[in-house]
């Protein structure tokens, strides 16, 4: 039967099946959601039946609708729709939560029509930001994002960022529907039933609202209607329900958040049984994917070696030359892209640049809304700025993201503006990220190539790059390959006695403190260890056998950095080099970056004196 054919009494009959299915699936795992799974059971049959054009066989179809379930941990509820479209067989949705099953206590994408992971809540608004605005001022399709939240997440501060950014960016093809049942997981939401509460704070924001009983099927089939004739603004469908709905026992009860239906037979036969009807969405539109590149080869920015460039400028200038060679690449910026100079991209691609301003949840929320719309975003601010929006890229990983992410003004070497302004637990930060590119480029042809590198199709997950805000002199050539997982060992002699492990800034530092310890007879590789994750493993092996001794040295806090990466690589139990590491153990305070390198203990003069004890210790250690 089509979506055509369907009548109410048929959306009240999926209602039904919706809310067996989650029970079974949850009885079947002896855990989940289901009450809040059947809460919501009746807005998403009507949705299934009457409006998602969506095609199950062919999920990436880029003319299709996108359906988000914010309230990640009603998860047998999608389940049991993706069963009634065909997408699972009933046997698979009784795996739910078991080993190996691509059911998971919350959606991701394991399964092919899941786009983005979601569970931890206040997510799925601002990923569908991104995935209208992918449709809107990108691939310019009709398709409608449909996103299914709880009322408790309207808690998270993320949800009105994406609230006021679609509605100052007049999302009209996005819908969010909030399932208002009133109850959390320890007792009631903030706001009940009241409705009204949750209207005044999204009309506030310049959205179309509407308030529905979300169990009667015509209502919410008319407000589903009606918010796809609303096309200048967002609408949010505002679904009064009942937790439980159907169940007598558990219907409206605190304390059955997050359990089973203690007698989930009786609760089955109530609700009539179980049944296996199917309905087939509305066909997506034609539609056209997303270009790819153009040219295999961008046409980077060369640098000539000597010349002070700063790394955020060659990102900038790398990014824009990548837009124009690549007509999938889009930027997104988070108010300060005058300092990333993310801005070379957007006086080049003003159509493909998207200001999320001082919304960091947003910035990165967006990005990975518009991957999976088959996009290759990057998104830039400040590197401090990036842990406010850290669950959302922990999150990305979950999702599968392809997600670039570049943070300028990192370490103390920025200046007087203070430790407000530094990054200095970034690198610890995208290290713990799983799957993750985590790049620290010293000079301006080093980031350009890191940059294109970024966007290859072959490297997945969290790309993160750090730049630095001061210029610095060119070293590599404009013609240097840089590959992922690679170093560049820029200083060495025979006999050399010690290895200085150095990234960004300190990699010109480490250079100076060689030639000081040179000079006094003190032989010293530089190893330019640009890729902190994955860190090149072989040549470090390799400087330890030659050298014996390996100083760190890091524009960055001892934790997590640069200087655990090198650690961890002799943690395996052979033979260990002697290490020791500088990094940033101060709180730092203003001053020029000369200054704060000299106070952190990390610049030439104190990397020389690190290296100079590392290898007297050394010495004087008895035979």
């Amino acid at each position: 039967m089509t979506s055509a054919d369907v009548d109410p009494d048929l959306s009240l009959a999926l209602g039904r099946q919706l809310r067996v299915d989650a029970i079974r699936a949850a009885a079947a795992a002896g855990s989940g959601h289901p009450t809040s799974s059947m809460s919501a059971a009746d807005l998403m049959a009507v949705l299934l039946a009457r409006h998602l054009r969506y095609d199950v066989d062919r999920p990436d179809h880029p003319g299709a609708d996108r359906l988000v379930l914010s309230k990640g941990h009603a998860s047998p509820l999608l389940y049991a729709a993706f069963k009634a479209v065909g997408a699972v067989d009933d046997e698979e949705l009784l795996t739910f939560r078991k080993l190996g099953s691509r059911l998971e206590g919350h959606p991701t994408p394991m399964l092919p029509w899941v786009d983005v992971a979601t569970g931890s809540l206040g997510q799925g608004p601002p990923i569908g930001v991104g995935m209208a605005l992918a449709g809107k001022r990108l691939a310019h399709l009709p398709y409608r994002v449909w996103v299914l939240c709880g009322d408790s997440e309207l808690a998270e501060g993320s949800v009105w960022e994406a609230f006021e950014h679609a509605g100052y960016e007049h999302l009209g093809n996005l819908t969010v529907i909030v399932d208002v049942n009133r109850l959390g997981q320890r007792g009631p939401t903030r706001h009940g039933w009241d409705l009204d509460a949750y209207a005044r704070r999204a009309r506030a924001f310049g959205w179309h609202t509407i308030e529905v009983d979300g169990h009667d099927v015509a209502a919410v089939d008319a407000a589903y209607a009606e918010a796809a004739d609303v096309t200048d603004r967002p609408t949010a469908v505002l679904a009064r329900t009942v937790k439980g709905s159907g169940v007598a026992a558990v219907a409206n009860r605190e304390g059955m958040h997050g359990k089973p239906l203690p007698d989930p037979e009786a609760a089955i036969a109530e609700l009539g049984g179980t049944s296996d009807l199917r309905v087939e969405p509305h066909a997506p539109p034609p539609a056209l994917a997303p270009p790819r590149a153009a040219a295999p080869h961008p046409l980077l920015p060369r640098y000539d070696v000597g010349d002070p460039v700063a790394t955020r400028d060659a990102y900038g200038q790398a990014l824009a030359a990548l837009g124009t060679a690549r007509p999938d690449v889009v930027a997104l910026d988070g108010e300060v892209g005058d300092s990333t100079r993310t801005e070379y991209f957007a006086k080049e691609h003003p159509d493909r640049y998207f200001e999320c301003y001082i919304a960091e949840q947003q910035l990165v929320a967006a990005g990975v809304g518009m991957q999976a719309c088959g996009w290759v975003p990057f998104a830039a601010t400040f590197a401090a700025f990036f842990t406010r929006a850290h669950d959302f890229v922990r999150m990305a990983a979950v999702s599968r993201a392809n997600l670039s992410l570049v943070g300028s003004h990192a370490g103390v070497a920025i200046g007087e503006d203070g430790p407000s302004q530094m990054g200095l637990e970034d690198l610890a930060m995208f290290r713990a990220v799983h799957g993750s590119t985590v790049l620290h480029p010293c000079d301006a042809n080093q980031t350009a190539r890191l940059v294109a590198a970024m966007a290859d199709e072959e490297l997945t997950g969290v790309r993160y790059l750090r730049t630095m805000r001061g210029a610095r002199p060119v070293l590599y050539g404009p013609d240097e390959d840089f590959p992922i997982g690679g170093s560049k060992l820029l200083r060495a002699t025979p006999g050399d006695s010690v290895t200085i492990a150095a990234a960004g800034v300190t990699v010109h530092e480490a250079l100076v403190a060689a030639e000081l310890l040179a000079a006094e007879g003190i032989g010293a590789h530089v190893l330019d260890l640009y890729s902190v994750k994955p860190v090149d493993v072989a040549a470090l092996r390799a400087a330890a056998e030659l050298t014996g001794r390996i100083l760190t040295v890091e524009d960055h806090r001892p934790e997590g950095g640069l200087g655990d990466a090198v650690a961890e690589v002799f943690a395996d139990g052979r033979e260990v080099p002697r290490l020791a590491r500088l990094a940033v153990r101060t709180m730092p305070g203003s001053a020029t970056g000369t200054q704060q390198l000299a106070a952190a203990g990390i610049d030439a003069e104190a990397i020389a004196a690190a290296a100079r004890n590392l290898v007297d210790a050394e010495a004087a250690r008895p035979v």
